[in-house]
């Protein structure tokens, strides 16, 4: 068995190909290299595969800045519980490849990603696809079989690897600033070309911004698609009460999206099958003074605050291209200290950058230790980026 650098593990038998998945997907870069998404790609590679795998039934498409991972497993989990073959499919992974592939109810097994790459690899191995476009692809290969699909877009929509599949609905979660290098550097531009993926029927989330509402209602007569608006009306019900009363307010919200989205499509659930929903990653309780957020952006920032106590410590850090100084600024008021959090990832912001952003916002800090020295008296919050959760996670488990 061998365990790649990417959190892949996979039992090395011999295959008809020349790599196998966990080798051939480490040829690719995680990250894009370029400020522009070629969408010709992935385009190019669907076309070289439409119409030799089974399109699902339904499929629904997630686009937006922030909730796309709590909804689409909300969508999916209550699906599968009520006897659909689901498929969900979300990134990034916080350890192993895997988690991308939600398959009725438990990670994708090893077994199972092998032999979609040996179908997939043949047919698009003279193309050329990124580390997301083939993993896209993947992922269509892999839930070919399903009654209902769920895929999150990844930092796009319009031109996002997801956008080459037709869907039945998409869902448009709240939408800030994020990814402006790709994006564009306004809400206008990001949130035009996040909701321009859209085709015949949406529903838009509560949104920050009214401009949003503007922008999705303009797309949606321009292409002649009918538009929902979400209320929130399953999380303010008081027969939901009981139900939702453990997850975090935009937990709530994510849930209530979700609902409204299974009404639209006509998808029956058991609204009771929300009880044993869990939500790792998401404001998740790891004890019961250590909470873990994969969130990274000022939007996430905005939602979590209110949720955490006061004088929590933050286990922190991020990557170089987010607005870790907005952030921090605007969580100052609830921490009591930060302790950063060092990665060993090259598009990690430096230690010395973040201690002098820090002293400029007047927050205590140090640097973190081990997990030996949290304490049991006081309240934690690790935030920042899938890359903190997962670092904090390894420590953590030893």
């Amino acid at each position: 068995m061998t365990v790649g650098r990417l959190g892949f593990r996979f039992v090395t038998q011999p295959t008809k190909l020349k790599m196998n998945l966990s080798e051939y997907i480490q040829t690719k870069p995680l990250f894009y290299d370029k400020k522009i998404l070629n969408f010709s790609q992935i385009q190019k590679a669907y076309t070289a595969i439409e119409g030799k795998f089974k399109k699902p039934p339904t499929l629904i498409h997630i686009v937006g800045t922030n909730g796309k991972g709590s909804t689409g497993r909300t969508i999916a989990h209550l699906s599968h519980k009520t006897g659909l073959n689901v498929g969900h499919y979300s990134s990034p992974h916080i350890f192993k490849y895997n988690e991308r592939f939600w398959l009725n109810g438990t990670d994708a097994v090893d077994e199972k990603l092998e032999a979609a790459h040996q179908r997939l690899y043949p047919l698009v191995k003279d193309l050329e696809t990124s580390y997301f476009e083939y993993t896209t692809l993947l992922s269509i290969v892999l839930f070919e079989d399903c009654d209902l699909v769920v895929c999150e877009a990844g930092l796009g929509g319009e031109f996002d690897a997801t956008n080459v599949c037709k869907k039945d609905l998409s869902i448009i979660t709240p939408i800030g600033l994020d990814h402006q290098a790709f994006l564009g550097n306004s809400i206008e531009e990001i949130a035009t070309t996040k909701i321009n993926s859209i085709e015949t029927k949406a529903i838009i989330s509560l949104q920050q911004n009214d401009i949003v509402y503007e922008i999705a209602k303009k797309i949606a007569c321009k292409k002649n698609a009918t538009l929902y608006f979400a209320n929130n009306k399953y999380a303010s019900n008081k027969y939901n009460k009981d139900r939702l009363e453990r997850f975090s307010n935009y937990l709530k919200e994510n849930i209530s999206l979700a609902l409204e989205s299974l009404d639209i499509l006509e998808i029956k659930y058991n609204i009771n099958n929300l009880n044993d929903l869990e939500f790792f990653g998401r404001y998740y309780p790891l004890t019961e003074n250590i909470r873990i957020d994969v969130g990274h952006n000022l939007l996430a920032a905005q939602v979590i605050f209110d949720e955490i106590k006061e004088n929590t410590v933050l286990i922190y850090n991020s990557l170089n291209d987010k607005p870790y100084k907005d952030i921090l600024n605007y969580l100052k008021p609830k921490l009591k200290r930060v302790e950063i959090l060092k990665l060993e990832n090259t598009q990690a912001l430096k230690v010395t950058e973040l201690e002098a952003v820090l002293k400029a916002l007047g927050i205590k800090y140090k640097l973190f230790e081990n997990i030996d020295n949290i304490s049991a008296q006081e309240n934690y919050l690790v935030f920042g980026s899938f890359f903190v959760v997962e670092e904090f996670l390894k420590r953590f488990n030893g």
